[in-house]
Formats: structure tokens, C-alpha cells, sequence
């Protein structure tokens, strides 16, 4: 590896660019962080050391993972989490890759490609996966060409680096989607994609399974179907904890949370309060006071 892309490290966990960040770390002697959550997505590419990652699930609930060459994660906003050094005097490299909301909506707009990891980690808490080696290279060689591109001051950088950005997060999505979807027919992945992107711009309005139905001209125990054989879970529980995740991000920004759940969707408070509790592990209050962004 090139050490003239190495950064060192600093234990600033807020962006300083408004789209997003990249680094190539590696360390010895790491001294462990604290748990700590982004208001930005953070992917994360596993090269070589050994730590465990702890990733909370809830405010008193957590997983680990025990890391190995080939790991990728992506953590949403929100989230917290640290490495945890087990043995400090390995060699502890990795990339890291920050992404703003706001880069990522404009990604978006362009194409809901870019969003099925992040769709699976918002949704269903799945942060962690594994590469094949040759898999492992690809990402790897994409992290290496952003890294080249915003090193080199050339004609055309800024739109050399849009390019370099997409490419690397459509070569992850797209290396995991293979992995998890190759006995799926073509078409009705198609189907299913345009419904999560329907779904994530329609989050303010009803969004029942007739609705969705109708909306793509199939039935709605099709519909259905392909939720539970996809996802493994309802559409109504794929969309309240889409839902969710909206509320989660606009009461940490410091809106209001009574306008917050009427403006996604939930009737009342009590039915909003249940759902957030169930998967935050405490009331949408607590949550506030303790993630809030508002000051930073």
C-alpha cells in the first residue's frame, strides 16, 4: 500500500466537508474509543489488525464482530459504535469513508442503486459483511482511485472525484447484492427496488399495501410476498422502521417530536412511542437528549 495516502489518525468524529471524507489508516499501539454515533453514514473496509467491533443495537444492547481481512461495515446515523483493540501491537489498518445525508438524498435523486446497503442497515441492522478476496480487491482498488483522485490537484478533479465516489459505493452495493440475490429473477428485483425507492419518497403519506399495489399495477399479496421472501418481514414493518430511522434523524437535529411523527406518517404518539421504544431501547425524549446534534 502507498503510505503517501496514509492520514493520521485524530479522534474528530464530525465532518469537516459537506459531501464526504476518506481516509487510509494504519496504527500501532491504537488506543481504544468510546462508543460514539455520526450524523453521517460511515462505510468501513477491514485490512488488517486485530480488534472486535461493537456495535450497540440499543441503548443496552450491543453485538461484536471479530474482524477479519475482507470485513465491511456501514453504519448509519445514529448508531453507535467502537474498535476494540486486541491486540495493540498489530498493525491496524483500514479505510474509512464518511458520507453526509445530504450527499447521499442527492444520490438519491440520481438512482436508488446507490441505497440498498443502506436501506438493509437502516431497516434491519445489518452493518457487517464479508468479501470474498477478489471482492475484497475491487473495493479495495475503488478506495485507492478516490483516495489518488483528491491527491492529485488535475483539470477536472472536482468532477473526477463524483465519479470515483459513485463508483465506489455502487461497487459495494452491487458486490453485495450479487452475493445475496443470485437465485433471484431480474425483474422482480427491478419491481422490488422501485417500491423501496416509492417508499422512501412517500414516507409523509399512507403508504398502505393496496396503495403500493396499486401504485405498480400488481397484486398486493404479490406485493406482500415480496416483502417476506426479500427482506423477510412486512411491508408495513419495512415502512415503519423506515419511518423510524426519519424521526430518529430529525429529533437528533433538534425538531420538534410532536411535528416530527405526525410529518412521517404516525397517527398518534402513543402507537409512535411503542414503535421507537421497541427498536431504540428507550423513549424518542431519551433519545433526543442524549444524541442530539443540535449544538455540535
Amino acid at each position: 500500500m502507498n503510505n503517501k495516502f496514509r492520514s493520521s489518525f485524530n479522534t474528530r468524529q464530525y465532518m469537516v466537508n459537506s459531501d464526504f471524507e476518506v481516509y487510509y489508516y494504519s496504527d500501532r499501539n491504537f488506543k481504544n474509543i468510546a462508543p460514539h454515533a455520526h450524523d453521517y453514514y460511515e462505510f468501513y473496509l477491514f485490512i488488517e489488525g486485530d480488534i472486535t467491533m461493537e456495535i450497540f443495537t440499543s441503548k443496552d444492547k450491543s453485538e461484536t464482530h471479530k474482524m477479519a481481512q475482507g470485513d465491511f461495515m456501514l453504519v448509519p446515523p445514529g448508531i453507535s459504535h467502537h474498535a476494540l483493540m486486541d491486540n495493540p501491537d498489530k498493525n491496524y489498518r483500514r479505510f474509512v469513508f464518511w458520507i453526509s445525508k445530504e450527499c447521499c438524498a442527492s444520490l438519491m435523486q440520481e438512482s436508488v442503486d446507490y441505497m440498498y446497503l443502506i436501506q438493509r442497515a437502516e431497516a434491519f441492522h445489518k452493518y457487517i459483511y464479508h468479501l470474498t478476496p477478489a471482492q475484497f480487491h475491487l473495493v479495495e482498488s475503488r478506495f485507492l482511485r478516490l483516495l489518488e483522485e483528491i491527491a492529485a490537484d488535475r483539470y477536472g478533479s472536482v468532477a473526477a472525484r463524483r465519479i470515483c465516489l459513485c463508483d465506489l459505493i455502487l461497487t459495494v452495493n452491487r458486490i453485495i447484492y450479487d452475493e445475496e440475490h443470485k437465485n433471484t429473477g431480474s425483474d422482480e428485483m427491478s419491481l422490488f427496488q422501485n417500491i423501496l425507492s416509492y417508499i422512501e419518497n412517500n414516507l409523509e403519506d399512507v403508504l398502505s399495501l393496496d396503495d403500493i399495489a396499486n401504485q405498480f399495477f400488481v397484486s398486493k399479496y404479490y406485493v406482500a410476498h415480496l416483502f417476506k421472501d426479500t427482506l423477510g418481514i412486512s411491508l408495513h414493518q419495512y415502512i415503519i422502521k423506515k419511518r423510524l430511522a426519519e424521526c430518529r434523524d430529525a429529533i437528533t437535529n433538534g425538531d420538534s417530536i410532536s411535528k416530527t411523527y405526525e410529518k412521517f406518517g404516525f397517527r398518534d404518539y402513543s402507537s409512535f412511542f411503542k414503535a421507537f421504544r421497541k427498536v431504540y431501547g428507550m423513549s424518542p425524549k431519551e433519545y433526543q437528549n442524549l444524541y442530539s446534534r443540535s449544538e455540535q
